[in-house]
């Protein structure tokens, strides 16, 4: 099973902190992840914009998008870091 949260702007344009599913046949890292849930959400697809993708962690360490899953793993969306 996998648990997935989602933190600040993320949470709240989805307008919930977490989900939990088990791991989609086809899923094999953060990007076929990321395809799915845009895929079975038009929120989460325009979260993901490609002047600023969404940050992802995987058992709590930043992780990027080729990352490979397993069953039990922790996934974390948050919103792009900006500076100032």
């Amino acid at each position: 099973m996998l648990t997935i949260h989602y933190f600040a702007s993320v949470r709240e344009a989805l307008d919930r902190a977490e989900d939990a599913m088990e791991l989609p046949a086809g899923v094999a890292d953060v990007a076929d992840l990321i395809a799915h849930l845009s895929e079975s959400n038009p929120r989460f697809k325009s979260l993901d914009g490609s002047n600023n993708p969404l940050l992802v962690a995987v058992n709590q360490t930043v992780v990027d998008r080729s990352w490979k899953l397993s069953e039990n793993d922790e996934v974390a969306f948050f919103p792009p870091m900006t500076g100032g």
